[in-house]
């Protein structure tokens, strides 16, 4: 037997000759019909491969010896910069009371003059230059009993207001607003801490801690360590003349652990459908407003703070998960705000959830919200405090397409394949109804 008839034995697509086809109106009108639904569907199919989505996927952190920067954004309307401290600590041994770095205090304008900026001081853990500088080199100021700093001006002498107030916190001794002290009397600390009684402060900036659990806490006056404990000159915040004194209300701005995930993440993040928690908030905090008129009163915030990658499509898998968010300058001399963003656009942050807990300095029960099982202890430090746990479990979100090339291409077969057979169906229908109809008419 011939090849060509072995083959066409084989043949699953018969075909009919031209003169026993039928071609009706109804036949037309059900193929246009077909070839819009099809074009409809496959622009569907192709937009849906085009689509990026998120998959999220949990794993164990198994990072060590990581920095972790938490930038921050906060008001406090009725209280000056000049009392405010920044204070992180953590379980490392690691304290650094009086943080500054890469912080901004902005000094505000009284709330009854609509609380705006007047001036903006940025600060740092290690300043160079110092105040005092204008004075005789031969100058060297007393410092009143206390040990001289080790970081003054000059060995063995506290030149200026700034360094005698250091040298008392080194002993644990209050300082207040400086009477009877030379130095600030020459700088004036005394007057220009009153000018500044009713305004307002806003801390903003971030800092760079160790990667493990710590606080850090914005409290009132010069801190330092007495003994095991950590405690506040807090004189010049409770000795106000200030009506009312000054109070701890606060509105949190922003408070991220990590940096911020650009908008276009975000909307990939939380527009996933079959996952409906992802579009709560991933910084809780932010927004938040407490009001009090108490200045012996304490904020605690307790944060769980969850690693979280973002890795976009067609990063390279081979360089390994530790290849996330990192970069090529070294981590010492990145500046704050660039850590965790890495060059292939990989990002390395964290998400955290929160629990708070306000209580009066004075003792009591929180009868006047409803709750007069609630007992409180009585002393303590004012301010808001940020007690931060890290989480040993990590979430990955990498970016992937929704469908893969095969599976398109597969969709597209079906919707072909499956809309001309469905048109054949109904033009079959049609065409054997009209004829039964026309049929008995003629009957």
């Amino acid at each position: 037997m011939p090849v060509k008839s072995r083959f066409t034995r084989l043949d699953a697509f018969t075909k009919t000759v031209e003169d026993a086809r039928v071609r009706t109106t109804s036949g037309g009108i059900v193929t246009i019909a077909s070839l819009i639904i099809i074009l409809y569907l496959i622009w569907g199919e192709w937009t849906d491969y085009r689509q990026i989505v998120v998959h999220p996927e949990l794993v164990v952190d198994k990072g060590r010896g990581e920095r972790m920067e938490i930038h921050l954004n906060i008001t406090f309307p009725r209280i000056p910069c000049e009392l405010l401290t920044l204070d992180v600590m953590d379980v490392s041994g690691e304290q650094q009371t009086g943080v500054a770095h890469g912080v901004n205090k902005i000094r505000l304008s009284p709330v009854s003059d609509g609380g705006q900026a007047i001036d903006t001081k940025p600060l740092d853990l290690n300043p160079t230059e110092k105040g005092g500088a204008h004075l005789d080199p031969d100058y060297c100021g007393e410092c009143y009993g206390a040990p001289s700093p080790p970081n003054g001006l000059k060995a063995g002498c506290c030149n200026t207001c700034d360094e005698v107030r250091e040298a008392y916190a080194s002993v644990s001794w209050a300082f207040g607003r400086g009477e009877n002290v030379e130095q600030c009397e020459r700088e004036h600390y005394g007057e220009h801490l009153d000018e500044q009684r009713r305004e307002g402060c806003r801390i903003e900036g971030g800092i760079r801690v160790n990667k493990v659990v710590g606080n850090f806490h914005i409290a009132p006056g010069r801190s330092f360590s007495n003994g095991n404990m950590h405690v506040h000159d807090l004189q010049n915040f409770f000795n106000s003349p200030v009506e009312g004194g000054h109070t701890f209300s606060h509105e949190i701005h922003q408070l991220n652990f990590g940096p911020q995930l650009p908008e276009y993440v975000t909307e990939r993040l939380t527009s996933n459908v079959a996952l409906p928690w992802t579009r709560e908030r991933m910084n809780p905090l932010d927004g938040t407003k407490q009001e009090t008129d108490e200045p012996s009163f304490n904020y605690m915030y307790f944060v769980k703070v969850v690693s979280t990658s973002y890795i976009p499509l067609g990063w390279d898998a081979s360089k390994g998960l530790s290849s996330i968010g990192q970069s090529d300058i070294p981590a010492e001399l990145m500046p704050i705000g660039a850590q965790g963003r890495g060059a292939d656009g990989s990002i390395e942050t964290h998400q955290y959830s929160v629990t708070s807990h306000k209580r009066s300095l004075s003792g009591g029960n929180d009868a006047s919200e409803g709750h007069k099982e609630r007992m409180h202890a009585h002393g303590g430090i004012p301010g808001v405090f940020f007690s931060y746990d890290i989480s040993p479990m990590k979430v990955i979100n990498h970016e992937e397409r929704s469908k893969s090339l095969s599976a398109f291409l597969t969709g597209i077969c079906a919707i072909i394949g499956g809309t001309l057979t469905v048109a054949a169906a109904i033009d079959r229908g049609v065409y054997e109804g009209a004829t039964r109809i026309k049929k008995l008419h003629q009957g």
